[in-house]
């Protein structure tokens, strides 16, 4: 059987769900595929190559927010549609964060998020600042969600500190109960709500 590009894709999206990014090598993908090693590589020159194609993969249809929808309400729901699209993947934030592609859906993405960052009123000079800061803190988010919800299946270790940690702590033991008692998607948007309402105190809006 004749392996094509979109072939080799697949497989290592599947493997990168099944196993995780640390588990997806050329080696474990070629033999899921049935093939050798040196077969992907007709199609791949190397493992980033690999990982910008599942980047650019998990990046579509992200940049496809209404033009239409006021320039506050755009970048929020490009940030909201950045996180879906990476949560769809097992470590898709790591996959992103480490492959700096420069394909048509991630750079539609920046474009798109650019675009109403200076609807907002932020200044050209400073656009590409918000940007990655907005990103930057998506990622972030996401990964820390992704490796929570790792350690939750795959331990019985909580990922948070619970009473005996804080015992001495009172403060954080606190807050760290309130911040327990809401969901990701509450905490993602109180972050987010709080990028954007700077940005609005910095740009007058």
């Amino acid at each position: 059987m004749r392996l094509h590009r979109e072939d080799v894709l697949a497989g290592a999206l599947g493997l990168l769900d099944q196993d995780g990014l640390d588990g997806l090598t050329m080696r474990r993908l070629a033999t899921s595929l049935g093939v050798g090693p040196s077969a992907l590589y007709w199609h791949y020159r190397d493992k980033q190559a690999l990982l910008e194609a599942i980047a650019e993969e998990i990046m579509s249809g992200v940049a496809d927010v209404d033009v239409a929808l006021p320039p506050r309400e755009r970048t929020a729901e490009l940030a909201r549609r950045l996180r879906r699209a990476l949560l769809t993947r097992r470590d898709g934030a790591r996959v992103l964060s480490g492959t700096y592609v420069r394909r048509p859906n991630t750079l539609g993405f920046g474009e798109a998020a650019v675009r109403a960052l200076a609807a907002a009123g932020v200044p050209e000079t400073e656009t590409a600042l918000a940007f990655f800061t907005l990103q930057d803190y998506v990622l972030g988010h996401v990964i820390e969600e992704q490796s929570r919800e790792h350690q939750l299946a795959t331990t019985d270790r909580t990922p948070t500190p619970d009473a005996a940690d804080t015992t001495d702590y009172p403060a954080i033991g606190t807050a760290i109960r309130h911040w327990a008692d809401r969901t990701p998607d509450d905490r993602f948007e109180y972050g987010l709500r709080l990028l954007l309402d700077g940005l609005d105190r910095r740009t007058g809006s």
